[in-house]
């Protein structure tokens, strides 16, 4: 199965890779789309790059829609973290959680993964990791890996290694029920 997954981010792909690793069945190539940033639910906004994608492409595509979602404010700044991250930088990230005193928060990845451009239900897969958001600490060069310390870590995500990561990460997750998904159908 010869898949695209549609994205611009060099580690974001080299993640997908190293948590895949040798899939039977499956080869993963990227591509870098410009996809409309649509609004709503993390589901609904996968499902939709994923019709686009693979519309685009002409063939099998796999997206990925990553979210931060803080539960003092209701689940934002969810599928938005990446405009607040822009904004703002970490420190604006963990200064949206000044006036509160709850600081958990679930990291949330969604693949939606369309067969084709004539696929009407691109099937999604949901991987999700529960922490806090801290001061930042380790690299700033990966999103907001450095804001976000997984429960029962003492690390944040910038502060573990890539392997570490890579197997409790909220993308770890999401691949895994990916892989599975193309085992049972290979």
């Amino acid at each position: 199965m010869d898949v695209t997954f549609v994205t611009s981010n060099a580690r974001k792909l080299a993640e997908a890779r190293a948590i895949l690793g040798a899939t039977p069945a499956l080869t993963l190539t990227s591509r870098a789309l410009d996809l409309p940033e649509l609004q709503g639910e993390p589901e609904d906004v996968a499902r939709a790059k994923a019709r686009r994608a693979a519309s685009v492409v002409n063939g099998p595509a796999l997206v990925e829609d990553t979210s931060l979602c803080y539960d003092a404010l209701g689940g934002l700044p969810g599928v938005y973290v990446k405009w607040f991250l822009e904004k703002t930088g970490p420190e604006g990230l963990v200064d949206a959680l000044a006036a509160y005193d709850d600081k958990s928060a679930e990291a949330l990845c969604v693949l939606a993964y369309a067969t084709g451009p004539t696929d009407e239900a691109p099937r999604t897969f949901v991987g999700r990791t529960r922490g806090r958001i801290v001061r930042p600490r380790g690299s700033r060069d990966f999103g907001w890996d450095c804001v976000f310390e997984p429960e029962g870590r003492a690390e944040t995500y910038a502060e573990m290694d890539a392997a570490t990561k890579n197997s409790i990460s909220h993308r770890y997750r999401a691949f895994e029920l990916f892989r599975a998904h193309v085992a049972n159908t290979a």
